[in-house]
């Protein structure tokens, strides 16, 4: 049998955070770059529907999709390398699966069989694999294998592999991403965990067709054909991915490894075009020689791991970029601000994000955090909780609504400007129940968020359960908050902005996921520019 969608499956051994994620990601970039159309998708072994309910400090951001899907942070590596969205079935859990043929079973479709982890786990696996493969719009599905090989949890997902390396054996390809550890006393790199990682592939039926190996140092011509002939590869499939100065140069790398090359001949694909990355090498260029700086004050309460705010990095980063300007984040831990430490803390800032989060802790933190940008005229940005934080500090110390609050941290608030949607009253559970995916904006015209998106509607993603109060929208626009962004079919309203600040918006939604290289996102441009003429 034959597909028209060539699968390549990217697998992870010896440890956890190689970088399968950017590996995966740059290969489907140098083919895209070769005319091919690719996308990825993440297979997570955990048994969570999905990464909504997870605490950031466990897996990073949750990051979403158009279509409403919570998925894993790896999906925006795949979205701002390649320019293209992802959708719910770019992200597939254990959990999912197991729900899904629980719920065929209970309807019968399995009609009386003994429902097993071979043939229904594995077959409902391979199905979600193909979705994307099936719908005839890409010729290449990359797929990539969370955790580690050896973990219990990945076993099913492994096996579904050595499935359809046996179904399907001239469509289907494995790149093993391992790792080659240098030992400072015997100042040598060491080819032993790379050697056990393909062996205990190996036990599970799968052969590597090309290896990765992430290093410090350079691999030179013995090692590889040393871990070429241990781990039964070509010489020329052993991929050296050395640590790089930021994650943009790996596609670079990549190809000067000639990894798409090495892909392209083991599925017998033509190599069309050499690759075009002239705007990528453009952005590169402009990301290492910035003829400006600034820094600007990332206010949250997940900072200790800076996974948890990965997309913001990365979007300001591409702010950055497009005006030639170097961001520096200060990473400022919104529970540790206080009204003792408040200046020490921000005074040396050219503009301050409040990030997005939920419950209480850091909450008075992010509105302090607030006010000293209102006051202080300093650029601001606040998103989603940032936003509402924004509002209850207006409401308190500029309408005189002293105990204004949200109904999420004060449900018997006397003032609550910010309230939970109505359809949201009577929900019980927690995942996947809030207002999520892309929705519509009507933009002010003469507005700070208008002249950043030059455009009058726009559609942007969402994540929340809780929603500025329109019962307050006078009094906040009589006092000089005006909302500039309003739903244009519920009339929620979405961006709040202070004309007589500089430059000072609330978003309601998450700008930072539809950043990419090609396309950074006009709010982020917009504030990093300000944050410089402030500096200036």
């Amino acid at each position: 049998m034959s597909n028209s969608t060539k699968y390549v499956f990217v697998t992870g051994g010896v440890t956890s955070s190689l970088g399968k994620g950017i590996v995966s990601a740059s290969l489907a970039k140098l083919l895209q770059a070769r005319g091919y159309t690719a996308t990825i998708q993440k297979l997570d072994p955990y048994i969570n529907i999905d990464p909504g309910t997870l605490n950031p400090y466990e897996h990073g951001e949750c990051y979403v999709t158009d279509d409403g899907a919570e998925t894993d942070l790896d999906l925006g590596h795949y979205e701002r390398f390649l320019n293209t969205p992802t959708s719910q079935a770019n992200n597939v859990t254990t959990g999912r699966i197991y729900q899904s043929v629980i719920d065929k079973e209970r309807r019968g479709d399995y009609l009386g069989k003994t429902v097993q982890v071979i043939p229904h786990i594995t077959d409902e696996i391979k199905e979600r694999i193909q979705i994307l493969g099936k719908q005839g719009t890409y010729d290449f599905v990359i797929t990539e294998i969370g955790g580690t090989i050896g973990d219990i949890e990945s076993l099913p997902y492994v096996e579904a592999v050595r499935q359809m390396m046996w179904e399907f054996p001239d469509d289907c390809l494995v790149v093993h991403l391992t790792l080659v550890p240098y030992l400072a006393a015997a100042g040598e790199l060491k080819t032993k965990p790379t050697q056990h990682s393909v062996k205990a592939l190996l036990e599970l039926g799968v052969q590597p067709d090309i290896l990765v190996c992430r290093t410090e140092h350079p691999l030179d011509l013995t090692l590889r054909k040393k871990i070429a002939k241990f781990c039964n590869v070509a010489t020329k499939a052993v991929i050296e991915s050395i640590d790089a100065p930021s994650i943009y140069d790996v596609p670079l790398l990549m190809q000067e490894e000639e990894l798409d090359k090495v892909v392209l001949e083991k599925l017998h694909m033509p190599t069309k075009q050499a690759p075009n990355l002239e705007s990528w090498i453009s952005f590169l260029e402009r990301l290492k020689n910035p003829t400006h700086e600034v820094t600007i004050g990332l206010v949250g309460k997940y900072v200790e791991l800076k996974d948890s705010y990965k997309s913001i990095n990365e979007a300001l980063i591409h702010g950055g970029v497009t005006n030639s300007i170097k961001v520096n984040i200060n990473w400022i831990h919104s529970e540790k601000l206080t009204d003792e430490n408040i200046i020490e803390q921000l005074s040396n800032l050219d503009g301050i994000l409040v990030a997005p989060g939920f419950g209480s802790r850091g909450i008075s933190g992010k509105i302090n955090a607030v006010r000293y940008a209102r006051e202080n005229k300093i650029p601001f940005l606040g998103i989603c909780l940032g936003m509402q934080c924004a509002v209850i500090e207006f409401a308190r110390n500029v309408i005189g609504l002293k105990d204004a609050h949200t109904v999420e941290i004060m449900s018997d608030t006397p003032h609550p400007v910010i309230d939970l949607m109505e359809e949201q009253k009577h929900v019980e559970d927690f995942g996947g129940t809030m207002r999520l995916g892309s929705y519509k904006c009507h933009l002010k015209s003469e507005s700070k968020i208008h002249q950043a998106y030059q455009t009058e509607v726009i559609a942007e993603r969402h994540r929340h359960r809780y929603e500025f109060n329109n019962a307050y929208l006078d009094q906040f626009e009589n006092s000089g908050m005006m909302a500039t962004g309003k739903n244009p079919e519920t009339g929620l309203v979405e961006v709040v902005e202070i004309p007589e600040h500089p430059w000072f918006v609330g978003a309601q939604y998450h700008p930072e996921y539809k950043s990419t290289v090609d396309n950074p996102h006009p709010l982020f441009k917009a504030f990093v520019k300000a944050s410089l003429e402030n500096k200036k």
